[in-house]
Formats: structure tokens, sequence, C-alpha cells
């Protein structure tokens, strides 16, 4: 049976029940499987149904567990794994960090490289694919390649087994020992799967071989919240069941137990827009509520200031902060935000570990040219920039810890091209000295060629020159409220400090501190909230910018309707005409919406 629940739908509820109904009709409860993707979904799940059975020994005996802890148990007893063999995640990290040490240490540079690369690399795994064939988003190919292989190595060499090994290896020992895939089958006759649109194919076919051959598969889902295709899922298993399992039965949950009507409507209208999706029709019970606010600003200052102070009204009023939630695309769009928030002096929390934007190493080559314009002239400083652009300065040039440019013309002295260069380095310098921090970047981005070189940067490492420029941007437009490179620095170490004191907070105290949530939308996924507000939907950034093809477009679209229906009572979608100094487009999906919001957005912007 295939079980579409919507958002609110009360898919947790459904499957509760059906085991209890299960063992009323006599199955024996060891022989139920239950499977989830979290362990807190698996968790949660099981707490339910215990609380449903009231402490029934019954409860002991059903399988709760994510697909990774079945299939490892499957593995531990055929090939006496433990625990010890699981390769923890700071293992991953550091194969990965060592790697690119000795491959290409300046990539290390790049901000959530290596995380990138982990997925990269369990992607590939899960996929079963040749690396050979693979192209990295993250960094050249053939780096990846090797990467890819000297993890590898460290893993067989230690005898160790990553989550995707899990995956992979459970599906090749049932698929090679028959006597094994039948003894588990009898063991789990009867097998549930929650989030089934978030399924990968080695998954589904571990699944499907583990069903055979009376194939009680009970799967709850929702193509239409279908969100982790960076993670591997694919939707269209799901929309291809009813073809793999004729005859199987299909179940439609279109009620919505969580939001108004006016949030629902709006959420219908865009979904709608997606062409591979089950059609089915989402309604409520409660009233129309409060119309969906859709708002364009002139800038994401004024943007952020707007959400603060819906905020603080609604605090007024009587709304708990944590019923609160403020959803963005990137964990880095919440940069800003967080800024505005502890600004305003309202208490904030995130899962995530925000990145902060003041470690990246562009403001700390902005910084070290300031810095060294104003006469800190330390080694350290200095080889940070020098060739930022390229100006073929060897590192052999600057032996003591303070340079003198006097010195380094005279390493050049034979070459009189080199000489030219260093004195131009020396009059840009000078012109950079006593310039507020915007007027500086500006210098060094345009006249300096910084902005060039980020060019250079990413193209030499495979990367997106556009997400450097929006760095890039970022930083200028946070530099314009100070006057001077000390003013700014003291301002960093401040919000660094801040920004610490708040996620060690979060981590000791977790949500039951009251404050706003911010998060992003893969994260909100499964959570509600009585407002949510959802910054930023514009072009390039809802949908992302990498988003090209139709499938990824769909995909956009359904984060954005999984966002949308986070809210029970109070929606806000803004959107900017102006983002760092950028004209922004509408997001189609802000457009998709309808309403009186949206048609006054479009009439603001002058859009047809």
């Amino acid at each position: 049976m295939l079980v579409l629940a919507g958002p609110g739908s009360g898919k947790t509820y459904v499957i509760t029940q059906r085991i209890r109904a299960l063992i009323r009709n006599g199955v024996e409860p060891g022989q139920i499987l239950v499977v989830t993707f979290t362990n807190a979904a698996a968790r949660e799940m099981k707490e339910r149904f215990q609380a449903l059975m009231q402490g029934s020994p019954d409860c002991a005996k059903v399988t709760f567990g994510t697909f990774h802890s079945v299939f490892f148990t499957i593995l531990r007893y055929a090939y006496g794994y433990t625990g010890n063999d699981i390769l923890r995640e700071q293992e991953r990290r550091q194969i990965v960090t060592e790697s690119l040490r000795h491959r290409q240490a300046e990539l290390l540079e790049e901000e959530d490289l290596v995380s990138g690369l982990i997925t990269e690399i369990g992607f590939v795994k899960e996929e079963r694919m040749d690396p050979a064939y693979y192209h990295s988003m993250n960094c050249p190919d053939e780096i990846f390649r090797q990467v890819y292989a000297d993890y590898e190595q460290v893993l067989r060499a230690n005898r160790k087994i990553d989550f995707e090994d899990m995956l992979v290896f459970a599906y090749e020992l049932l698929s090679a020992r028959e006597d094994i895939r039948a003894a588990w089958s009898q063991k789990f006759r009867y097998i549930m799967v929650d989030e089934f649109q978030d399924i990968n194919p080695i998954q589904y076919q571990t699944l499907k071989l583990l069903a055979k051959p009376s194939n009680h598969l009970f799967c709850v889902g929702d193509d239409d919240q279908s969100i982790y295709h960076f993670r591997g899922a694919r939707p269209e298993i799901m929309l291809g069941f009813e073809r793999d399992y004729p005859g199987c039965e299909k179940v439609v949950l279109e009620e919505n137990y969580r939001s108004d009507g006016a949030i629902l409507a709006a959420a219908a209208r865009v979904i709608r827009h997606n062409r591979v999706r089950f059609p089915k029709e989402v309604r409520t019970g409660h009233s129309p509520g409060v119309p969906v606010e859709a708002r364009v600003f002139a800038d994401c200052a004024k943007e952020y200031e707007g959400i603060a102070r819906r905020i603080l009204e609604y605090q007024k009023g009587g709304m708990p902060l944590h019923e609160m939630a403020v959803l963005v695309r990137t964990n880095t769009q919440s940069r800003g935000i967080l800024e505005k928030l502890a600004e305003y002096n309202i208490p904030f929390f995130s899962k995530e570990r925000v990145p902060c934007l003041y470690d990246h190493w562009i403001v700390k080559n902005l910084l070290a040219y300031m810095k060294f314009a104003g006469g800190i002239r330390e080694r350290g400083l200095f080889l940070q920039i020098m060739n930022r652009p390229n100006r073929y300065i060897r590192r052999e040039a600057v032996s003591e810890p303070y340079v003198d440019f006097r010195d380094l013309i005279a390493y050049y002295e034979d070459k009189d091209w080199m000489e030219e260069r260093l004195r131009s380095f020396q009059f840009d310098l000078q012109m950079l000295f006593g310039k507020d921090p915007y007027s500086a970047i500006c210098y060094i981005e345009k006249k300096i060629g910084y902005g060039d070189y980020l060019d250079e940067y990413a193209s030499a490492r495979g990367i997106h020159a556009e997400d450097l420029h929006e760095v890039l941007e970022e930083v200028k437009e946070g530099a314009k409220a100070f006057r001077t490179w000390q003013e700014w620095e003291a301002y960093m170490d401040a919000f660094r400090e801040r920004l610490s004191e708040q996620q060690q907070a979060n981590a000791r105290e977790a949500q039951a501190k009251d404050a706003v949530i911010v998060s992003t939308m893969h994260q909100a996924k499964g959570l509600e909230y009585t407002a949510v507000f959802l910054p930023d939907v514009n072009e390039g950034i809802l949908p992302y910018r990498k988003a090209v093809l139709d499938s990824d477009i769909e995909e956009e679209r359904r984060m954005f309707y999984v966002a949308m229906t986070r809210a029970r009572r109070f929606l806000h979608v803004y959107a900017v005409r102006e983002r760092y100094s950028k004209e922004m487009e509408l997001s189609r999906f802000f457009l998709e919406m309808g309403g009186e919001g949206t048609d006054r957005a479009r009439e603001s912007l002058r859009l047809k």
C-alpha cells in the first residue's frame, strides 16, 4: 500500500495505528519493521506507539530503526562488525582534510569544502558510480578522484565502514546470499516506511529484497515534500511504486490539520505548477485565517529589520518566541538575519552551525590589505595578499618577520618588470591608507584587481565565481557602517564572540529556551510553527541559482511548498528589490502564490 500523506495530515498517527491493527489481527510484533530516515524520527515513532499501546509488552518486540541501523544489524550478524568499525564523522573530516593538504592545500581555505566533498563521496558510493565519471561541484574533478581514492584506501586499510557502505554492503550481501535474504525476510514480514519520498535507489532495492516474497510493504510519504535530491533521494521511486507493485492500493490523506485555509490555498497554487507529481487536493477544516503577507522590501537591511519588528509585535501580543521561525534556503542567508536579531536583543536558536561571514578567507584577505596599508608590516599579513592577485612574488623573497619594500625591490633588482610590479603594489597600498573600509574594499576589488582574482580562483578550482562575489558584496554592504578598519575589526571580534556564546547556549539549552528558530528549509521539514517568515524569495536564491534543469526547479518549488506549510496561522513571504547593490528579480514561486499581496508586489516592480 502507498499512502500519500500531505503536510499536517497525521502520517505518524496512521503508522502507529496500523501497527496496532496488525497486532490485533494476529501478526507477531517481532515480525514488524518500521523504517525511518533519522534516529529522532525513529524515537518519536516508537514513543508514540508506546503511548498508544499503554506499555503493552508487544511494544518492545516491534523494530523501529533507520535504514542505516537496520542494514548495519544485518551486516553485524553476517560479518561480525561492531560499533567500533563505523567511521566517525570527525574521522571522515580528518581523512578528507589530510588528503587535500597533500594534494592542494589552498583549497582548505574554502568554507564548507570538506563537508561538500564528504557529501559528494557519499553520493558516489550510494549510487555505486565510478568516480572517474563523476563531476564534482566543489573542486576540480581530478582532485576529487584523488581525495576519493585516499578516503577509500584509509577505510579498507583500517577495516572501517562508513554510512554509505552500510547500505551498499547490505544490498550486495542480500543479492548474493539467498539463504541470508530469506532469513531476514522471514524475520521482517511486515515492513512500514516513513517519509518514503526521501528513499534513494540503493535503499529501495534492498527494501525490495527484504520484502520478498510476500511484499507486505506499507509506504507513507508525500512526493510534494521530496527535497533531498542532494542526498540521493529520488521522488520518481515513489511515483513508480504502482508500476513496481501492480495491484497495490493507494490512499490519499488530503486533510491538513495544521495550517489555516489561506496558507494552504497559497501553497497549493504554487505546487500545482510541478508536472511530475501525484495529483492531490489538500484541504483543511480550519478557517481561512489571516491572508499570507507577500511583501517586497527595498533591500536586505530593511527586510531583516521588518522581520525583527514583526517578531517583537508578535511577542508583545503574547506569542512565545519559539513559536516563530525564520526559514532560509541556505544557511549563509542566516548571517544578516542573526546580526539583526542580535541588534534587537531577540534570542535565537539555530541547529546548524551558522558560518560567520568574518571568518571567510575573503574577509581575512581584505583586512590584511587594510592593516598592511595602515602600517602593520607583518610577514603573515603580506603572505596573505602578495599574490592576490598574482604578482609572481616568491615566498623566499620575504624571509624577515617584517616586510620592507626596499628589501623586496633589492631582491628583484635584476628583474625590471618585477620592480615595476612591486612599485605599483606599493602605490596601491599608499592609496588605501586612510580610506574607510567600504572605500578600501571597492579600491581593492576594482583598482587592485581582487575581483578578477576571484574569477581566476573560481575557474582554477571548478567552483562558482558568483558565490565568491556574493561574499564580497555582503562584506562591502556590512563595511559601510564603519569609519576605520579598526572599528570594523572590533565589530567583527564582538560579533564572533556573541555568535559563539549564542551557539554554546544553544548546545546547552537546546530548544527549551524561548527563542526564535532560525533554520534552513531542509532542517525545518516535519516541524511546525505559529508564525513563519520566508525571506529573500528572489530568483537566484529560491529557486537557487544552481538549479537549472526542470527537475531541479521542481525540487526547489517543493522546498518552498514545504517551507510554506510549516506555518499554522501566520505566513510572511518576503523578497527584496536589491541585494548587496545588485538588482534582484522576484522569484517565480513568489508570483505563483497569487493573492492580493503578490499582485501589489508585481505592480510595485512593474512586472507583467
